[in-house]
C-alpha cells in the first residue's frame, strides 16, 4: 500500500510518495506555499503547485494514481491562507488529541480518482485571557502548523530523552517544550529566518556578508567562538536593530573577513532569537535538561555553541540531515494515522 503525504510550508511544499513503513519512493518540491496565497490573494497558485508535487512524487515512484490509498498532510495547508482552514488544537496537546481529530477533506482538486485526502491540526497554546488586554496576553499566544508532526516523529528517535526542547530552525525558529507524558506543551516561535532572508536581500548589510568582493579565501565553514562571543555581548548591550549595523562597519572601516563578517552577522540573529527561550516560563516550570534541534547543520553548530553557553549541564542532540529531517514529518504523520486507524 502507498500513500503521499505533504508537508506545506510559507514558501516550499513537499510531497512524498511511502509505504507504511515509512519508506520513501518518490519526492517531488516545489517553492510554493501560503506566502502565495497571501501575495496574491487567490489559492489558484497553492492548490495547482501542490496538485504538481503529488503527481511528481507518484510519477517519480513509477506507480500510478490507483496505487495510491490515501493524502495525509500537515503544515500551512490548515491554516487561513491554505487550503482548507481547520481551527488549532490547543496544548497541551499529544499524539490521542492529534489523531483523534484529523479532518477529512474533500474537493480541493490535488488529486484525481477519489483518493481520500486527510489534514492533521496545529497546535496552539493555551489562551488566559480573563480581564487582560489583548497587548497584555499577546506574548503567551503562539501556534504550530506542521512542528507537531516533526515532533511526533522526533518522539520515535532512540536518542530521544523526555522531558525535552526540540528547537526547530527554518524559516522561523520554534522552541517546543515535551514534558515527560509525550504532550507538547505550547511553542514560542521567532522570525528568525525571515529577519535573516529580509536582512540579506533587501539592506546594505547583505552586501557586507557576501563573497562577492573578490576575495579569494572561501571559509564557508568557518567557525570563531570568540566572534559568536562578541555578537552575543553586543545584543545584550545594544539590541538588534544597532548590532545589525555592525556587520557593515567591521566592512567599511575595520576590512575584516567576508566569512568573519558571516558568521558574526548569524550569531547576532541567534543570540536575538536565543532570548526567547528565557519566556518559556509560561508554558513549563522547570526547564528540561535536553534539547533537541532539527535544521541545517551550520545553524545547529552556532546554537548549540549558544546553549552551551547558557545551559552547561544539557544533553545536545541535533538532527541535520536532510533525508533525516523529511523522514521525521513521514513518521510522524504516519504515527498519528496509524494511531487513529486510517492506516492498519
Amino acid at each position: 500500500m502507498y500513500f503521499v503525504t505533504i508537508d506545506c510550508g510559507t514558501t516550499n511544499s513537499r510531497a512524498y510518495v511511502v509505504d507504511a513503513k515509512g519508506t520513501i519512493f518518490g519526492k517531488a518540491t516545489k517553492m510554493v506555499g501560503v506566502k502565495d496565497t497571501a501575495t496574491t490573494g487567490s489559492k489558484k497558485t497553492l492548490q495547482e503547485g501542490i496538485r504538481e508535487i503529488i503527481q511528481s512524487a507518484i510519477d517519480q515512484a513509477q506507480l500510478q494514481l490507483t496505487d495510491i490509498q490515501a493524502v495525509f498532510s500537515s503544515g500551512m495547508i490548515t491554516s487561513e491562507i491554505g487550503l482548507a482552514e481547520i481551527p488549532h488544537l490547543e496544548a497541551p496537546c499529544g499524539i490521542d488529541e492529534l489523531a483523534g481529530n484529523i479532518k477529512s477533506v474533500t474537493d480541493l482538486n490535488i488529486i484525481d480518482g477519489n483518493i481520500p485526502v486527510y489534514f492533521i491540526r496545529g497546535i496552539k497554546n493555551r489562551m488566559n485571557t480573563a480581564g487582560r488586554s489583548a497587548t497584555k496576553v499577546v506574548g503567551e499566544l503562539d501556534f504550530m502548523r506542521g512542528e507537531e508532526t516533526q515532533v511526533m516523529g522526533l518522539l520515535e528517535h532512540p536518542e530521544f530523552s523526555l522531558p525535552a526542547i526540540v528547537l526547530i530552525l527554518s524559516s522561523h525558529t520554534k522552541f517546543i517544550p515535551i514534558d515527560a507524558a509525550e504532550l507538547i506543551q505550547g511553542s514560542l516561535t521567532t522570525m528568525s529566518g525571515q529577519i535573516y532572508d529580509a536582512v540579506i536581500n533587501h539592506t546594505f548589510v547583505g552586501k557586507s556578508v557576501a563573497n562577492d568582493q573578490g576575495e579569494s579565501e572561501v571559509k564557508d565553514d568557518f567557525f570563531d567562538s570568540a566572534i559568536v562571543e562578541d555578537a552575543i555581548d553586543w545584543i545584550k548591550k545594544a539590541g538588534l536593530v544597532r548590532s545589525l549595523m555592525y556587520p557593515r562597519f567591521l566592512d567599511v572601516l575595520l576590512h575584516n573577513k567576508w566569512y568573519e563578517r558571516h558568521l558574526f552577522f548569524e550569531a547576532l540573529i541567534a543570540a536575538e532569537d536565543m532570548l526567547a527561550i528565557g519566556q518559556l516560563d509560561f508554558l513549563i516550570q522547570t526547564m528540561p535538561s535536553n534539547f533537541y534541534l532539527v535544521g541545517t547543520p551550520e545553524r545547529c553548530r552556532l546554537y548549540m555553541h549558544i546553549l552551551e553557553r547558557q545551559f552547561p549541564k544539557a544533553k545536545l542532540g541535533t538532527i541535520s540531515d536532510i533525508r533525516e529531517i523529511d523522514e521525521l514529518s513521514i513518521k510522524g504523520i504516519l504515527r498519528i494515522v496509524k494511531r487513529a486507524g486510517l492506516i492498519g
